[in-house]
């Protein structure tokens, strides 16, 4: 009796811990990019490219300062002959010796000046894979969300087709309609049943591709919440060449330029004499410890004169690369600027075009609504009603997708303008 009493309430239990566990997490967009930011493997990747250059920087610093070297050094050596008995000598010493780069045509410096500017490249390139993940995880956002809504849609999609049917049905047994009506309504219900289950789907294929772009290692169920609007607009046009200033697209090719101009410049500093100057004290001697002294001071002068036409290529080498850097430049500031131009006209017809949209779907219900009545008295015809009816269900789904497009086009806007996953509008 007891088991029977206790078994409802652990039913009652068991049930509550599997809605826990199956339970869906929702996200703000806000959500999505704190967690893209912390855990993004193409973020990660590019903040350790930075961190890269910067220690490239320090290797080529180095040569500037003194190179201080420690030796120590201990050998035991035997001789003998035919004649004499042999003999052990033993050897030991221990010193400093360092050298200084005193003049090198300032090739050094204007390596670690390239060095820095490659920094910078490497910076812009993370803002340039911020503003691709950005666009990236607000298009898994935007397309979950219309996933989301789409459910709801195909829904009330699903009841209109019922409602039809079922008001067909009276008319057809009241020999009022014929068979094709039927089995017309039937198939549109069998149609709007299948369009629900495809939206289902649709949301699990959404989650899968939030999961990636959130940067996360395990697939968790979720949902987002938000809506629709679209908040940076650009209603006036903007100036498009400003906008390209501040691109990391185009901060990424100028960096990369003048880390060209400063490799040339090193290039031609090879040209140059290099004078480094060195010294070094000494201990030896036969016991441990030696007690002889040895120093040595001195300096070291070489300059190229001939090496088959090495240097010279260097330079061409270098100058070609400048060249085409600098044309690359002149290349991404064009293709930004018509790149603009173009995400900025697709915004607007995005926007526009959901408010004529809406509309048109306001006008479709409430023609359904006096036509629903019409073909019920026998107003209009069958072929009449059907046709207004698919006109509402088209007008639905048409609608959404115009909302999710404009949110979309927004999301290329911001790209194009060069902001990254921090940018604080959506």
């Amino acid at each position: 009796m007891k088991l029977i009493k206790t078994l409802p309430i652990l039913i009652f239990m068991l049930s509550l811990s599997l809605n826990t566990v199956l339970a869906e997490e929702t996200l703000s967009w806000q959500d999505c990019i704190k967690e893209a930011a912390k855990n993004h493997p193409d973020l990660i990747a590019a903040v350790e490219e930075i961190n890269q250059s910067e220690a490239e920087k320090k290797i080529t610093a180095s040569a500037l300062y003194p190179q201080i070297d420690a030796n120590l050094n201990a050998s035991t050596g035997r001789s003998a002959s035919n004649n004499a008995p042999a003999n052990t000598a033993d050897s030991y010493s221990y010193g400093l010796t360092g050298t200084q780069l005193i003049f090198d045509g300032t090739k050094t410096i204007q390596e670690v000046k390239a060095a820095s500017e490659t920094i910078k490249s490497f910076q812009q390139n993370y803002r340039f894979t911020s503003t691709t993940v950005r666009l990236n995880l607000r298009t898994a956002f935007v397309n979950l969300l219309k996933a989301q809504e789409l459910i709801r849609v195909s829904e009330d999609i699903v009841k209109i087709r019922k409602s039809n049917l079922e008001l067909i049905t009276l008319r057809y047994e009241s020999g009022l309609e014929h068979r094709g009506a039927l089995l017309t309504a039937e198939a549109n219900l069998a149609q709007a049943n299948f369009q629900l289950s495809q939206a289902k789907r649709a949301v699990g294929l959404a989650q899968w591709q939030m999961t990636k772009e959130m940067g996360r290692k395990a697939f968790i169920p979720m949902s987002v919440n938000g809506d629709f609007k679209v908040v940076d607009t650009a209603k006036d046009k903007p100036d498009f060449e400003a906008l390209t200033k501040n691109n990391p697209s185009l901060l990424l090719i100028m960096a990369q330029k003048n880390a060209a101009e400063f490799s040339l410049k090193s290039t031609y500093a090879n040209f140059s004499p290099t004078l480094s100057g060195s010294a070094g004290v000494n201990k030896n001697g036969t016991k441990w410890t030696p007690q002889g002294d040895q120093w040595n001071l001195g300096l070291t002068l070489s300059m190229p004169i001939f090496e088959g036409g090495l240097r010279l290529a260097q330079v061409s080498q270098a100058q070609a690369l400048l060249n085409q850097l600098k044309e690359n430049e002149r290349s991404t500031r064009d293709g930004l600027i018509v790149g603009l131009s173009k995400t900025w006209s697709a915004l607007q017809d995005a926007v526009e075009t959901v408010d004529v949209q809406y509309k048109n779907l306001i006008a479709t219900e409430e023609r359904s609504k006096i036509a629903e009545v019409e073909y019920g008295t026998g107003f209009i015809s069958y072929d009449n009603w059907t046709i207004i009816e698919d006109n509402l269900v088209q007008a639905k789904t048409t609608y959404l997708s115009a909302q999710a497009n404009a949110l979309l086009a927004e999301a290329n806007w911001i790209q194009a303008k060069g902001e990254t996953l921090e940018y604080a509008k959506n």
